[in-house]
C-alpha cells in the first residue's frame, strides 16, 4: 500500500486555525478588560497604558511626520490659489489703471478739441516736447514752438490735465519749460478747501513739498492744489495736484501731470508781464531831508 504524501496546507491550516482563534481571544479578552468597571480594573489599564503607549512613541512618529506634511502641503495650496487670486486682481486693476488714464488723456484731447478754456481771455498754442534735459539737477524740457509763435517767458504750461512748469527761455523755433519739480520753480498755490495760500518748492523729487503754510493743521492729505494767480505769476485756478504726505512727514503735492508721458503740451498765453527796467524803484526812496526855512524857525 503506496503511502499518503503529505501536503504544507496539512500543517499551515490547524496553524492557521489555532492563531486566529488566539487573536479573536485576546481580543476578546482586551474589549472585556476595557468594559468592565474596576478599581483594580481600572489600575490594571492605567499600569498597562504606561508600559505599552511610550514603547510606540517611535511608531507613531513617521505618522506624526506624514500627517505634518499633508498639513503644511494643504497651508502651501491654500496660499498658491490665494497668491493667483491676488494676481488676477492685480492684472484687472492694471487694466483699469490703463483704461483710466487712457480716458483722462481722451478727455483732454477733446477738451482741447472744442477749446474748452480754463479761462476765457486765455487762448493757447499747442507744441510737441522734442526732449529733455536728461540731468538730475535740472529738470526741463524743449518744445518745438517759440518767438514765430509768439511764445514769451513766464507763460504757463499744461499737459491738458494739470500744470507742467512755466516757460523759461525763448527761441525762434524752440523754447525751454522749467518743470515744477525743478529746484529753480517756486509758484504761489491755494490748497483747496481750506483755502490756505502756500509757496510750491522744486526739490528734483516727484512730489514737491508745500512751504510757509499759515496753518498746516487745516490741510489734509488729498486736498486739491490749484495756482492762487498771486504775484502775477500763473493764472488762477489751475489745477496742480493733490495734497500727500511724504516718507519724511512733510506736506508735498502728487502732481496731477503725467510726467512719464509729455508729449504735447499746451502753453497758455496769459497777460505779458511788465519788464523791470528799473530794479531801483523795487526799494522805497529815502524820505527827504526837511527844508532849510524849516529848521531855521524850528531854532528861533
Amino acid at each position: 500500500m503506496a503511502r499518503d504524501r503529505i501536503r504544507p496546507e496539512d500543517f499551515t491550516r490547524p496553524l492557521r486555525r489555532i492563531l486566529v482563534g488566539g487573536l479573536v481571544l485576546l481580543l476578546l479578552g482586551i474589549f472585556l478588560i476595557w468594559r468592565i468597571d474596576s478599581p483594580r480594573v481600572e489600575q490594571f489599564r492605567a499600569a498597562l497604558i504606561d508600559r505599552v503607549v511610550p514603547s510606540f512613541e517611535w511608531l507613531m512618529t513617521p505618522m506624526t511626520k506624514v500627517a505634518g506634511m499633508v498639513e503644511n502641503f494643504q497651508s502651501y495650496t491654500r496660499i498658491y490659489e490665494q497668491n493667483q487670486e491676488l494676481r488676477r486682481e492685480l492684472q484687472q486693476m492694471k487694466a483699469w489703471k490703463e483704461a483710466a488714464l487712457q480716458l483722462e488723456q481722451k478727455n483732454a484731447r477733446l477738451l482741447d478739441l472744442n477749446q474748452v478754456r480754463l479761462d476765457p481771455k486765455l487762448t493757447h498754442v499747442t507744441g510737441v516736447v522734442l526732449a529733455d534735459s536728461g540731468s538730475p539737477f535740472r529738470q526741463s524740457v524743449l518744445l518745438n514752438v517759440g518767438a514765430r509763435d509768439g511764445i514769451r517767458d513766464g507763460w504757463a504750461t499744461m499737459d491738458g490735465i494739470g500744470l507742467v512748469g512755466r516757460i523759461s527761455g525763448v527761441g525762434r523755433t524752440t523754447s525751454r519749460v522749467i518743470l515744477l519739480t525743478d529746484t529753480s520753480s517756486r509758484i504761489p498755490v491755494t490748497v483747496q478747501p481750506s483755502g490756505q495760500r502756500a509757496l510750491l518748492t522744486g526739490d528734483n523729487s516727484p512730489s514737491p513739498p508745500l512751504e510757509f503754510l499759515d496753518k498746516p493743521d487745516l490741510v489734509r492729505p488729498g486736498d486739491r492744489v490749484v495756482t492762487s494767480g498771486d504775484g502775477g505769476v500763473f493764472p488762477a485756478d489751475l489745477l496742480v495736484g493733490q495734497v500727500a504726505q511724504g516718507p519724511d512727514r512733510r506736506l508735498r503735492v502728487r502732481l496731477a501731470a503725467d510726467y512719464g508721458r509729455l508729449e504735447f503740451l499746451r502753453v497758455l498765453r496769459s497777460h505779458e508781464l511788465e519788464p523791470i527796467s528799473d530794479p531801483g524803484k523795487l526799494v522805497a526812496e529815502p524820505p527827504a531831508p526837511p527844508a532849510p526855512a524849516a529848521v531855521e524857525g524850528a531854532d528861533g
